[in-house]
């Protein structure tokens, strides 16, 4: 029974990962482009407590016009801004339930008056020739609406570990073609990189529309399908990065703020991403029952034996190392139930209506 188990749950989580990682491959990556800075374009950051790295994200786009929008930041977020180039200017005060992001967002977009949007985090970065690539890409497909995932920075050895898990766990719940086809209900953004043909942004209510969101990105996709919005989901790594988080403390409140809302607004893909959990966390107990059960555990033989036990206990390692591409996978094990005790407190945190602390403010 043991050995029939781990053959399933190893075959489970190979089925699982190897269509996460197809999921991600299958988003179309965004071509490069040499043409100029389109003029025709507004970036906007929204920023709390960014002094250390908003500098970075102002300087990504020489020669185009960066709308900061300084979220009640409590540090020199606004000098430094001012000092890489960028307008400045304060979030207005939070309407009862609003959140700060979302609110942000729209104080910074009401300022523009060009043709294209792009909303960036304070934490993220690019190549010179990222904006002229994204606006050019969507012109050329009359697109009102793209977003792409960038790469993802980690430094630290908490990120090293635990993010690259968190990705290939949350793309087993994303399928590529659906959250690219108008008139399916499946959704994805990026809220990092978010590219608005101005007048669609307006069309759907712009962030306006979204603002008691804690996950606003996915809310915004779910509002440009609802109105038919021709978009694309998109992989933009080979020109934007993006450091989420600066180690273990920031990883575990960033997730707990995220990871069970999601399940509530994409239900199908939140529920394959249980599934791929439950099969992830059932590993190392199937392999301690599975090697218990064997008589022969001290035969130095049973260790070069293909067994159903060494085939359910090396595959997390070879169907995550696409995500990992490195000596981190060997820290996989850990990430799998660090995550699983996030999600559990996300899940508590968001059923027991409890705040998560985010740079000084309850979401």
């Amino acid at each position: 029974m043991i050995e029939f188990l781990c053959i399933a749950v190893a075959c489970g989580i190979f089925l699982m990962l190897w269509k996460s990682r197809l999921n991600y491959l299958a988003l179309p990556k965004l071509p490069v482009t040499t043409a100029a800075p389109p003029p025709d374009l507004t970036i906007v950051i929204p920023a709390r407590n960014e002094a250390h790295q908003i500098a970075r994200a102002v300087k990504s786009f020489p020669g185009l016009p960066v709308v900061v929008v300084n979220d009640a930041s409590t540090d020199e977020t606004t000098t430094a801004a001012l000092a890489a180039g960028a307008k400045v200017i304060n979030a207005p005060p939070l309407p009862p339930n609003a959140k700060g992001k979302p609110n942000a967002c729209a104080a910074g977009a009401a300022l523009a008056t060009t043709k294209w949007l792009l909303f960036v985090d304070a934490d993220t970065w690019f190549e010179p020739n990222f904006a002229a690539s994204l606006v050019n890409y969507a012109e050329a497909n009359s697109l009102q609406m793209v977003t792409a995932f960038l790469k993802q920075e980690c430094l630290s050895i908490a990120e090293k570990t635990l993010l690259p898990y968190a990705f290939g766990l949350y793309f087993t719940g994303v399928s590529a073609r659906s959250v690219n086809r108008q008139g399916s209900g499946a959704s994805l953004a990026n809220g990092q990189c978010l590219l608005f043909l101005r007048s669609a942004y307006e069309q759907i209510g712009g962030h306006l529309a979204v603002i008691e969101s804690v996950i606003e990105d996915v809310a915004m996709a779910q509002q440009a399908k609802k109105h038919n919005l021709p978009l694309r989901v998109m992989r933009g790594e080979h020109l934007g990065r993006v450091r989420m988080y600066d180690g273990a403390p920031a990883i575990w409140r960033g997730f707990q703020k995220n990871s069970f809302r999601f399940l509530q607004v994409n239900p199908i893909g939140g529920l394959q991403v249980v599934l791929s959990s439950i099969l992830l966390t059932s590993w190392a107990p199937l392999i301690i029952l599975g090697l218990r059960d064997y008589p022969t555990l001290n035969n130095p033989a049973l260790l070069i034996t293909p067994t159903p036990v060494w085939l359910l206990f090396i595959t997390p390692f070879l169907t995550l190392l696409p995500w990992y591409a490195g000596w981190g996978v060997l820290f996989a094990p850990f990430a799998i139930y660090f995550f699983q005790l996030i999600a559990l407190n996300g899940m508590l945190t968001t059923l027991t209506r409890r705040k998560t602390d985010w740079k000084g403010r309850g979401v």
